[in-house]
C-alpha cells in the first residue's frame, strides 16, 4: 500500500496545476497498480492575508479540482482525501473540507534555516 497524494498547483514546489489533475490521476489509476490514489495536496500560498469571512483561494481550488476529479472518473468524493492546511491555517482548512493537515511547526517549533 502506497499512499499517494498529489501537490496541486504550488509552482515552487512541483506539482500539476488544476487542469492537469484528473489526466494524472487516470494515469496512476490506469498505469500505476503498485500505487494508491489517495487523495489530492496543496500548500497555500505562504503568507497569504484573508479579510474576515474570506476563503482561501487555493483551498476552495483543491475542494472544486477533487469535484471534477470525481466526477471525470466516477470516483467516490468522499474517498478521495484533501490534504491541505499547516500550523498557521488548518483550523481554516478543515471548515473547506481538509481530511489532512500538516502541523508539525505547532508540535516540534519552526524548522532552522538551511544555511546556503
Amino acid at each position: 500500500f502506497i499512499l499517494f497524494y498529489f501537490l496541486i498547483f504550488a509552482t515552487d514546489k512541483g506539482g500539476v496545476s488544476p487542469s492537469e489533475a484528473t489526466e494524472l490521476c487516470r494515469f496512476v489509476l490506469e498505469e500505476c497498480p503498485h500505487l494508491e490514489l489517495k487523495g489530492l495536496m496543496t500548500i497555500g500560498m505562504f503568507g497569504r492575508e484573508l479579510a474576515q469571512g474570506e476563503q482561501n483561494p487555493d483551498f476552495v481550488t483543491l475542494a472544486e479540482c477533487r469535484t471534477r476529479v470525481c466526477a471525470d472518473l466516477g470516483l467516490d468524493a468522499a474517498a478521495l482525501e484533501l490534504s491541505m492546511g499547516m500550523s498557521g491555517d488548518f483550523e481554516h482548512a478543515i471548515e473547506l473540507g481538509s481530511t489532512n493537515v500538516r502541523v508539525g511547526s505547532t508540535i516540534f517549533g519552526a524548522r532552522a534555516k538551511p544555511v546556503a
